[in-house]
């Protein structure tokens, strides 16, 4: 079984953003970057699925600038076999282009199985993996709580939730796209000898503007801003009585909830 991981580098919820002097999008330098977090139980669920399903392979697949490659290292890593690099090559990209460029890489390689993570958590757009189902025209499942392989190994039984403790189940047969929810797994961490292997694992690289075509961005971001400082907090002191007082004064004249 061939099968295909999607990941996308981040910025670490940690760093602190800075957004360019001319609102065009945030300034790169000083960031530290991560793999995706839902990218993570993506990865773990292509791993244990190669490891149920042998001989299997598992491709760690990324776009961006030479950065993204760290990412995929990790993944390496952590089991992946291979990977692939599609350089950006600093072309304009939204979802609708970052999805085109990714299926027309994966349709060279005709993976039965591509696990993605169900969002980024830098855009939260929650677009690619849909639009890279439909491009390729195979099925796709997203918010994946649990993952059965077929006995088959040609299908699956997904689960996940649609609220209200509800859930949905479905068998798909592959190729198919797996989007990955929190909770589907625990994501293994490296061991040494996989850092080591990692390093020895190859990852070919390809450029996007070979696999684009005349697609063409969709949307623009423009404007962009930090969001509003947090107002301090109030400290109420008093009797119990009189905390009470001001405290429903204040819900119902300045929080207006009551």
């Amino acid at each position: 079984m061939k099968i295909a991981v999607l990941l996308k580098q981040v910025p670490d919820t940690e760093t602190k953003i800075r957004v360019k002097g001319d609102a065009s999008g945030i300034e790169s330098d000083g960031i530290k970057y991560i793999i995706s977090p839902y990218d993570e139980f993506a990865i773990e669920e292509a791993i244990k699925t190669k490891e149920k399903s042998a001989p299997s392979e598992v491709i760690a697949v990324s776009l961006g600038p030479v950065r993204v490659v760290d990412a995929i290292r990790t993944a390496l890593a952590m089991g992946a076999d291979k990977g692939i690099h599609i350089d950006d090559c600093g072309l304009a990209m939204d979802s609708f282009v970052t999805a085109k460029v990714l299926a027309n890489a994966l349709k060279n390689e005709n993976f039965d199985l591509i696990f993605t993570g169900k969002q980024a958590i830098d855009d939260d757009a929650s677009q690619v993996s849909q639009m890279v189902a439909e491009f390729l025209n195979v099925p796709q499942l997203m918010l994946a709580e649990k993952f059965e392989l077929g006995a088959d190994k040609k299908s699956a039984t997904i689960e996940r939730s649609v609220g209200g403790g509800t859930k949905e189940v479905y068998t798909v047969e592959f190729p198919a796209v797996i989007g990955a929810e929190k909770g589907l797994n625990t994501p293994r961490y490296a061991s040494l000898p996989g850092i080591m292997k990692a390093k020895t694992k190859p990852v070919t690289t390809l450029k996007a503007s070979d696999l684009v075509g005349e697609t063409k961005p969709k949307t623009t971001n423009v404007n962009f801003r930090l969001p509003p400082e947090r107002a301090a907090g109030k400290v109420l002191q008093g009797e119990p009585e009189q905390l009470a007082q001001q405290l429903v004064k204040l819900l119902r004249e300045e929080a207006k909830v009551i």
